[in-house]
């Protein structure tokens, strides 16, 4: 029995760690992390208070299995790689809010990033909008620079329960029950965030009716089934990664 649920732990943990390898490797598709702003992690099945993280400083676009580090609940790697700390200050501090949390990712986009700034809500212009509906949240705060825990735990405390956040002049951020979900969710975000920059005066629809748009994508599992379209999309063999 033992034996049954290490290797069922070990498949859970090769799962989320390729997911977030892919997810390195779509953010690099699509452009976005070339100085190396943002991070993807995913929390250790066995060892709920450890998330996995891409070791720095490797290119996104060259993230394998073999490049992701185990960090602890102090920041520190167990075989002593290099991480990206603010990676740290702002994921852990979620992680450890939300048990329900698996995935995290945050980085700079063209369109998320200057939206941020404006400070405007989500409006339900879009059909990926009603995604996020009644489930998102601000970080109405000018420390940009997340220098220590404090701040990623304010960011956890804004995000509460909701799935996405817009963190001001800064970026976007998501999370998920999957790190699947939650790339999903990030890339469908900026795709949101990019309809309401460019039509700023947009008549939002009904909230009866993104709500009934809202529970019909989540019915269909519309986040899980677009990260394999991404992967088709972006990466082609997902086993390039390892």
């Amino acid at each position: 029995m033992l034996s049954v649920m290490s290797d069922q732990i070990e498949a859970e943990r090769l799962k989320r760690k390729r997911e977030v390898a892919l997810g390195y490797r779509i953010f690099a598709s699509l452009r976005w992390g070339d100085l190396g702003d943002g991070h993807i992690t995913a929390r250790d099945p066995e060892f709920p208070d450890h998330m996995w993280l891409l070791r720095y400083p490797v290119g996104f676009e060259r993230a394998t299995i073999d490049d992701l580090v185990l960090v602890g609940p102090d920041g520190t790697t167990a075989d002593g790689s290099e991480i990206n700390i603010t990676a740290y200050n702002i994921h852990h501090p979620i992680h450890d809010a939300r048990a329900d949390v698996v995935g995290v990712a945050h980085t700079h986009t063209p369109w998320g990033t200057p939206f941020c700034a404006t400070g405007r809500p989500i409006e339900a212009i879009s059909q990926e909008a009603c995604t996020f509906f009644g489930n998102w949240a601000f970080f109405d705060d000018e420390e940009v620079q997340i220098l220590n825990r404090n701040g990623g735990e304010r960011i956890a405390d804004a995000l509460g329960d909701n799935q996405v956040g817009m963190l001001r002049s800064h970026g976007l951020i998501s999370t998920g029950t999957t790190v699947a979900e939650t790339i999903a969710a990030f890339v469908t975000l900026e795709r949101v965030t990019e309809a309401l920059m460019k039509v700023p005066d947009a008549t939002p629809i009904s909230d009866e009716a993104a709500v009934i748009a809202r529970d019909d994508l989540q019915q269909a599992r519309s986040l899980e089934l677009a990260f394999q379209f991404l992967v088709s999309r972006h990466v082609g063999d997902p086993s390039v990664v390892g």
